[in-house]
């Protein structure tokens, strides 16, 4: 049986680039992320170059979907830089973001580890992770959505899901035909921090989201708080321990040290049955009960 192939191709650090093997039910994927430092012209072309020569790619470092409720919106300029992918399914993630994510939020509740009713919870973006924020708030977690506060720096919490979704029918239509880099950091920009914000994550018990926003807008101390994210790295891992960070919950499993991006474990996916495009969300949900994909759980 031979070992099935996923690049994933990112905007952000060099830096944090990585590669492992996965076994999913038997099925061996080998991954591979490769960072270009914010250079669209290098992504497009690595898209370019990768096409039908792996089983699927993973777009890293943006996002090439955003949500208003129901309706999916394209980023317009990630959608040039995969335009060279013609044969090769290329995913971003958004298909497990909408599940696997949200299950891992049953999932910790269910299992007990963490008692969700009460705790407040700052969900740092929503209108990537719709799900994540969806599960946490059925949880019974009193939540504070933090799009326009980290995303576009209006210093606004939203407080409910139907304001979210009311302000997003205005905003994502226009925000997706803006550069990447006005709602995302991407490139260098991914490692320097911001201040200003820190009040949101002191007041929350849990920080929840995509961890380029919560590494860049966090304090230098956030002793006691459970950490929900992923994308971590050996050295991320340990400036969240020096920062007093109690538990560290990445809902993509610990691969070599590290948990990658959705958008890595989405293509692993897609990969693995062969497909040539992004699944439904039920058979996403099948797939991950049958290779028995649940979150990674460290108490630091």
């Amino acid at each position: 049986m031979r070992t099935r192939q996923v690049v994933s191709i990112s905007l952000g650090s060099s830096g944090r680039n990585a590669g492992g093997l996965l076994d999913l039910g038997g099925e061996k994927i080998e991954l591979s992320r490769i960072g270009t430092d914010g250079d669209r012209k290098k992504a497009a072309s690595l898209f370019s170059f990768y096409d039908g020569k792996v089983d699927a790619m993973g777009l890293g470092g943006t996002d090439l979907y955003l949500f208003a409720g129901q309706r999916r919106y394209v980023f317009k300029e990630s959608e040039k830089i995969i335009a060279g992918a013609k044969n090769t399914p290329v995913l971003d993630g958004s298909g497990l973001k909408n599940t696997l994510e949200k299950l891992a939020v049953r999932y910790l509740a269910e299992k007990g580890i963490i008692d969700f009713a009460g705790k407040k919870a700052l969900m740092v973006c929503a209108v990537d992770r719709p799900g994540m924020a969806g599960a946490l708030s059925l949880a019974g977690c009193s939540m504070v959505i933090g799009d326009l506060i980290f995303g576009l720096g209006i210093d606004y919490p939203i407080r409910s899901l139907g304001l979210l979704e009311k302000l997003a029918r205005i905003a994502v239509p226009v925000v997706t035909r803006l550069p990447i880099d006005w709602m995302y950091p991407t490139g260098s920009s991914q490692g320097k921090k911001v201040t200003g914000r820190e009040k949101y994550f002191l007041d929350s018990d849990i920080i929840a989201g995509d961890f380029h926003f919560i590494r860049r807008f966090m304090p230098d101390k956030m002793e006691g708080k459970t950490v929900i994210t992923n994308t971590v790295t050996q050295k991320d891992r340990q400036m969240l321990k020096e920062a007093g960070v109690k538990l560290l919950v990445t809902t993509t499993p610990k691969i070599g040290g590290r948990s990658y991006g959705t958008n890595v474990m989405e293509a692993a996916l897609v990969a693995a049955t062969g497909a040539k495009k992004a699944l439904d969300a039920a058979e996403y949900e099948r797939l991950i009960g049958s290779y028995g994909l649940v979150p990674d759980i460290e108490d630091l």
